[in-house]
């Protein structure tokens, strides 16, 4: 079995920062891109930013600039700085990995159980 924890999240005025992490435990063999994604109320989950095992990242286009994405391949965990938040950023943020487990023939999509962050004055 793989876990994701995430971790960081919380309350933050706007023009603030936050950085979210999330580690990768488990029967793990490879990862392959990890990513986080947001789900606000009323609204579907949108990728904000994936990286790939390679370190070649891709990002929304309305964090473009605010938000970087990076990764820890030797702790298996993938952060993501959120600067400059304004409340639209405001959501449930997931971490996600595409990871093969030992036993595995496949990669799989792994979900954490999400954090909050809300950006309010």
């Amino acid at each position: 079995q793989v876990q994701l924890v995430e971790s960081g999240g919380g309350l933050v005025q706007p023009g603030g920062s936050l950085r979210l992490s999330c580690a990768a435990s488990g029967s793990i063999f490879s990862i392959y891109a990890m990513g986080w994604y947001r789900q606000a109320p009323g609204k579907q989950r949108e990728l904000v930013a994936e990286i790939t095992s390679g370190g070649k990242t891709n990002y929304a286009d309305s964090v473009k600039g605010r938000f970087t994405i990076s990764r820890d391949n030797a702790k298996n965990t993938v952060y993501l700085q959120m600067n400059s938040l304004k409340p639209e950023d405001t959501a449930v943020y997931y971490c996600n990995g595409a990871i093969l487990s030992h036993g595995s023939r496949h990669g799989i999509d792994y979900w954490g159980q999400g954090t909050q962050v809300t950006v309010s004055s």
